[in-house]
C-alpha cells in the first residue's frame, strides 16, 4: 500500500493497518492478522507480508533522513492510518454497531457496521475490517456517480456553468434549483450508468439514458440532472438492500457525507428513495476529520478513536422522507432493474461497450439470433 510506504519512508517502521490490509483478500476478519492458509494457497511466503498494527498506533517519529526530505519536523510523531472510507466513518462518527453511511464521492461507497463478522454468501458485497478495532464493515460500491455528474456538467452545461460563474455560486446548486422544478420520477428517464455491485461478477453497462421524451418541457438538462440523482440514490438502495439481506441488519437512519451530500436536493432524494432519515454532517469531507482523530489517538491526545469521532461529529441538517414519493421510487427500481439487466445483455452480446469491469472478467455469453432471411 502506498500509505505503508509513506509511512515507512517517515518512520522507518514497516507496518500496514486492518482496513487497507482486508482489501488484499488475505486477512483473517476475525483475527485481524494475515491468514497463513490463504498465504499458502496463494503461493505467497508470509515474510512477504508487513505486520499488522490498528489504525492510531504510534509507528514511530519522522526520521533525520526523512526530515531533510520532507520538511517536515525530525521526530514528529508517525501513526498508522488506514482505508479512506473506514476513516471516514470515524470522522462521521459512525463507530458502532448497525450504523450506516453514504459516502459520495467520485464513487459512491454504501457502509453498514456488522453487528459480528459475517460474509456475503452470494459475493455481492464486500466485508472489510473498520478502523474500530474489532469491528468489520460491509462495504458496496457506486461506479462513477460523482465523476458521472461531471462529466454531465462540462458536457451539457456550458451556459450553466457561466451563470453561476457570474452569480459567484456553484454549477451544481444552480443544476439542482433547475432540478427541484421537475417533479419526482423525472418524466419516467432511466440513467444507465451504475449498477448496484456484484463483487463476483463486476461488469456495467454502457452508459445511457433511456425512455427520453421529445417534449422539450419534459425532457431537457434539469430533467436529465434530477434523474441522475434519483439512479445514484436508487443504486445505493439496492446496494443496501443487499446488505440487508445477508447480514440481517435493518437501517434507521443514514449519515450522508462527501461532495454529493452539499446539494440539499440529493440528499432529499436519498432519503425518499431509502426511505430513511438522512443526516449530513457539518464537515462533509470526514475522511480529513477521521485521519486527524486517528493521528491524535496516536499521539497520545485523545483517549481511543471510536468516543472522539461521536464527540467531533456535528451535524448540519436532516432530511425525512416525503411518503408520497416513496411508492414512485420503489416501481422505478424495480423497472430500472429490469432494463438494466436487458442493457447487460447488449454489453454481453457485443453490441455495446461496457462502462467498466474488473481486469480478468469472462462475462456472460450471449447468443444473439439471426434475422430469418
Amino acid at each position: 500500500m502506498i500509505s505503508d510506504w509513506l509511512a515507512a519512508k517517515l518512520s522507518g517502521e514497516l507496518a500496514v493497518d486492518p482496513s487497507n490490509a482486508g482489501t488484499t483478500g488475505m486477512l483473517d476478519l476475525f483475527s485481524r492478522d494475515w491468514r497463513p492458509a490463504l498465504l499458502d494457497m496463494a503461493g505467497l511466503r508470509a515474510d512477504m507480508l508487513s505486520p499488522v498494527k490498528e489504525t492510531g498506533t504510534l509507528l514511530g517519529a519522522v526520521t533525520e533522513a526523512a526530515a531533510q526530505q520532507s520538511g517536515l519536523r525530525a521526530g514528529t510523531p508517525v501513526v498508522m492510518g488506514g482505508g479512506d472510507v473506514q476513516l471516514g466513518c470515524l470522522g462521521l462518527g459512525v463507530v458502532r454497531a448497525g450504523q450506516t453511511a453514504v459516502l459520495g464521492g467520485t464513487f459512491w461507497q454504501q457502509v453498514v457496521n456488522l453487528p459480528q463478522v459475517r460474509t456475503d454468501p452470494q459475493m455481492n458485497i464486500r466485508v472489510n475490517p473498520h478502523v474500530i478495532p474489532g469491528m468489520a464493515q460491509a462495504e458496496s460500491i457506486s461506479f462513477f456517480t460523482g465523476l458521472t455528474m461531471r462529466w454531465f456538467r462540462d458536457a451539457f452545461c456550458a451556459e450553466e456553468k457561466l451563470i453561476a460563474e457570474r452569480l459567484g455560486v456553484d454549477a451544481y446548486s444552480l443544476l439542482e434549483e433547475m432540478a427541484s422544478r421537475v417533479p419526482a420520477g423525472s418524466h419516467g428517464v432511466m440513467p444507465i450508468f451504475s449498477d448496484a455491485m456484484h463483487f463476483k461478477q463486476w461488469y456495467h453497462a454502457a452508459p445511457s439514458f433511456i425512455n427520453l421524451s421529445i417534449d422539450p418541457e419534459k425532457c431537457n438538462k434539469a430533467t436529465l440532472f434530477r434523474a441522475l440523482e434519483e439512479n445514484a440514490a436508487i443504486v445505493s438502495a439496492c446496494n443496501l438492500a443487499q446488505i440487508s439481506q445477508f447480514s440481517g441488519v435493518t437501517f434507521e437512519s443514514l449519515v450522508f457525507a462527501g461532495g454529493g451530500s452539499k446539494g440539499a436536493l440529493w440528499s432529499q432524494i436519498l432519503s425518499d428513495v431509502t426511505g430513511l432519515p438522512v443526516r449530513v454532517p457539518v464537515v462533509r469531507e470526514a475522511t480529513a476529520l477521521g485521519c486527524a482523530i486517528a493521528a491524535g489517538t496516536g499521539a497520545g491526545l485523545y483517549d481511543d478513536m471510536a468516543s472522539t469521532g461521536e464527540r467531533l461529529v456535528s451535524w448540519h441538517r436532516e432530511f425525512t422522507p416525503n411518503p408520497q414519493h416513496r411508492e414512485l421510487y420503489q416501481e422505478m427500481m424495480s423497472k430500472w432493474q429490469t432494463v438494466y439487466a436487458d442493457q447487460l445483455g447488449l454489453v454481453d452480446s457485443g453490441l455495446t461497450t461496457s462502462m467498466w469491469q474488473a481486469p480478468g472478467l469472462e462475462r456472460r455469453q450471449r447468443v444473439v439470433s439471426s434475422p430469418s432471411p
